[in-house]
């Protein structure tokens, strides 16, 4: 069941980035953990975009449902809701998703959180719950920009640090400016492997983590997790775009797919590179998806014949039947491919 969500609060928080803030209905209060997202429905010059975006609040803490939003260059959504969107608009949403939360059954006593700038978005989310509701977890937060002017929530990560400053220990990493080295929490440069072995130096103990940015990030903080602790337990990623290796499309060629959605059937074709979703919905066949990414299962499809394979899953499915996939990163392999929703 999805809901309409009135916006009544936009916050400009760098020059091109805000935050909506969503009043939460009247009867049936909208359930979410911290760290999960929220899918925005749009519909703009007759078709219909579906996008999800973290929650930067946090249930409990903040009274309003609110999403943060960074513009990217040619992105039709992000776009729309940094130049159009207003306060007092009514936007459909789907439920909250997502499995990138703080597990209640950690006893950790460090947590470690890794961004790079609008990847700070779920992590805030999640902090301001440990840091108001574990009062015994030590959150270190390791956050890369540009420069200051480029980060966004400083405001409110200055706060937090000013009220929870035995506890929240916070790193900027900056790679436009020039850092003065009298200040240890300012450093200059992108957080790599190198930086991040560095900062992991100062434990000893089981630490968890979280990252959320682009895989260069990833494949830097995993890296030196595995130096240092020689495995990568309790690390957590958030994906919010499939990474696809050119050779995983070696046998792969154009290819005209059936398609049975709602009782009717379609004949699309899905170009070399392009997923059955991107072609279904180039073709304004307007299929369920939320993630993109192949976290949830809103597009999955029952492959009825022929022979397809996903592509870019970057977390093991074992919810998924031997002829069940998720649309959003499935490619034919045969001409003969025949699918169901």
């Amino acid at each position: 069941m999805n809901y309409t969500l009135k916006v009544v609060e936009i916050r400009k928080e760098t020059e091109d980035t805000v935050t909506l803030c969503f009043k939460q209905p009247g009867l049936k209060k909208i359930k979410y953990l911290p760290g999960q997202y929220l899918t925005l429905i749009f519909r703009i010059n007759g078709r219909r975009y579906i996008r999800p975006y973290s929650f930067s609040s946090c249930p409990g803490i903040d009274s309003f449902l609110e999403i943060t939003v960074k513009r990217v260059e040619n992105g039709l959504i992000s776009n729309h809701v940094n130049d159009v969107v207003e306060v007092g608009d009514s936007i459909e949403v789907m439920p909250p998703m997502g499995d990138f939360i703080y597990h209640e059954e950690y006893q950790f006593t460090d947590i470690y959180f890794w961004g790079v700038g609008s990847g700070i978005t779920p992590l805030l989310s999640i902090i301001k719950y440990i840091l108001a509701e574990k009062p015994a977890v030590n959150v270190h937060l390791n956050y890369g920009n540009r420069n200051l002017e480029s980060t966004i929530f400083k405001d409110r990560i200055e706060a937090l640090k000013s009220k929870y400053s035995e506890r929240f220990i916070i790193r900027h990493f900056h790679t436009k400016l020039m850092v003065d080295e009298s200040n240890p929490y300012l450093i200059q440069g992108r957080i790599d492997q190198e930086k991040a072995l560095d900062i992991l130096g100062e434990h000893d103990g089981e630490t968890a983590h979280y990252i959320c940015g682009p895989a260069g990030l990833k494949e830097s903080v995993k890296s030196a997790i595995q130096l240092k602790f020689g495995k990568i337990d309790h690390v957590y990623s958030e994906d919010f775009e499939l990474v696809k290796d050119p050779k995983d499309f070696e046998n792969i060629h154009t290819q005209s797919v059936g398609l049975v959605f709602q009782g009717n059937s379609h004949a699309i074709e899905v170009v070399k590179g392009k997923s059955i979703l991107e072609a279904a919905l180039n073709a304004d066949i307007e299929l369920p998806y939320s993630c993109q990414t192949g976290n949830c299962s809103t597009c999955k499809g029952t492959l009825i014949s022929g022979e397809a394979k996903m592509i870019g899953l970057t977390k093991q499915r074992d919810d998924l039947s031997a002829n069940e996939y998720l649309l959003c990163c499935t490619h034919p392999l045969t001409e003969n491919v025949h699918i169901e929703i």
